[in-house]
């Protein structure tokens, strides 16, 4: 089976290096010709067009950084519906809304073609480890078709239901990434205060009931200070919780917690630190504080 795979980003980067070093049939494509290069040394094959990989996948894998991206890569005039193989199976692993998975869907079917919303997580780290949680929706047949693929890049891999559940799960995953960062920086900014060490608390709260994975992460971050050009910036994240604001809002559900979050999360993108990594919310704590 000829894999395509479309984005070599952060994560998409680490997610193509292990279906090229785990033996899959890959052909890259990203607008960056460089990092096309880099693939073909590895192994891949190289393409110079979204088009140009549809025709030649069986599999085609995406991994885009917004909504428009992933509806114009999808389902453009030049997109992977238009150009893909009869019965190839299209793989969306962008965090989205539902909508664009359902749109995304119903473009395949109508093409022949079957579509899963499968996004990630895990970080760049899980992405090059090949240790990500791949939440996927669609149909099964499809699903069992690509799992040889998604078990080179994740340790998790789930099927979670009919289309639009692999987006579903993955914006419950990112509602507690920023209620659980935000939540973290405000323990860091009582620690700070305090003058407790912030690396000796993270090891205390590892066996305590404090615990989250944020807490692990952002810790070690967070008494460094090096907040810059992460490889897990904050835009991301407010991308993520922007769009669940949205669902919740149109599902009538109140979710104060996230509300919270977004406010600070929101913070961090209108003061410029988009490229800041999301321990960096700490920073929009701190200033609030001096206001009090």
């Amino acid at each position: 089976m000829r894999v395509g795979f479309i984005g070599l980003g952060n994560m998409g980067r680490g997610m193509a290096t292990n279906l090229v070093k785990k033996g899959a049939d890959v052909t890259v494509f990203t607008r960056t010709k460089s990092k096309v290069d880099e693939f073909v040394k590895m192994g891949a094959r190289g393409s110079g067009s979204v088009a140009e990989v549809g025709r030649s996948a069986d599999l085609l894998l995406a991994c885009l950084p917004d909504v428009k991206t992933s509806v114009d890569v999808f389902t453009g005039p030049d997109g992977i519906v238009k150009h893909a193989k009869a019965g190839a199976v299209l793989v969306d692993h962008s965090t989205v809304d539902m909508a664009t998975s359902k749109l995304c869907a119903e473009a395949a079917k109508r093409s022949g073609l079957s579509f899963l919303d499968a996004p990630i997580s895990g970080g760049p780290t899980g992405a090059a480890n090949g240790t990500l949680a791949i939440m996927v929706g669609g149909d099964r047949a499809a699903f069992d078709k690509a799992k040889p693929a998604l078990d080179m890049m994740g340790a998790n891999v789930r099927h979670m239901g009919p289309t639009g559940a692999g987006t579903a799960m993955k914006l419950i995953n990112q509602l507690l990434v920023s209620v659980n960062c935000v939540a973290a920086a405000e323990a860091f900014a009582l620690a700070n205060s305090a003058g407790v060490d912030i690396n000796t608390a993270v090891e205390v709260l590892k066996v305590a009931w404090g615990q989250s994975r944020m807490v692990e992460r952002n810790g070690p971050i967070t008494a460094t200070r090096k907040f810059e050009d992460s490889a897990a910036p904050v835009r991301n994240l407010a991308k993520d919780i922007a769009i669940i604001a949205s669902l919740a809002k149109t599902q009538k559900l109140a979710l104060p917690l996230t509300m919270q979050s977004k406010s600070i999360i929101d913070d961090m993108i209108k003061k410029g630190w988009t490229e800041y990594d999301i321990a960096g919310s700490l920073m929009v704590i701190e200033e609030r504080s001096k206001a009090m």
